[in-house]
């Protein structure tokens, strides 16, 4: 896979998000690769990664966009910053508007993604939201490993 090609593989990753295709985004991937969501963990093969994306991320959010900027590719990894934005659904943060930017990490293999990782500034997303503090707390001690 050429730098081009990696840029045109996120480029569909991302439309792929918009369209709140579980399958769609999932195709994308290896049959066993990993998706390391920040949020709701990782999630292993096409059928977990299409379950992340459409009973999990769609269950909790409408309106998606993710554009990625400035990809490096070096044949195996690729990386690119992002910003992200949706529409909350959960009751309690209902109908409040996210955005968000992050970095992501890639291993390509045989041209699809068999692994993404991604550093999110999730305390920005929650302060959006108007997370009470307590909980912001107890997520942040989560994503430390101290809780």
């Amino acid at each position: 896979m050429t730098s081009d090609e990696f840029a045109a593989l996120i480029g569909e990753l991302t439309l792929s998000w918009a369209s709140g295709g579980g399958v769609r985004v999932a195709s994308h991937f290896t049959e066993d690769a990993i998706y390391h969501d920040f949020m709701y963990g990782p999630h292993t093969g096409r059928a977990g990664i299409a379950h992340l994306v459409q009973d999990l991320c769609y269950r909790d959010g409408t309106n998606y966009r993710w554009e990625m900027f400035d990809p490096v590719f070096d044949g195996t990894k690729g990386y690119a910053w992002w910003l992200a934005s949706f529409t909350s659904t959960v009751p309690q943060f209902k109908g409040k508007h996210v955005v968000m930017d992050g970095m992501s990490r890639f291993v390509i293999r045989e041209g699809l993604i068999a692994e993404y990782r991604e550093s999110v500034n999730g305390g920005v997303a929650m302060a959006q939201l108007g997370a009470e503090p307590e909980r912001m707390a107890k997520v942040f001690r989560r994503w430390t490993n101290l809780a």
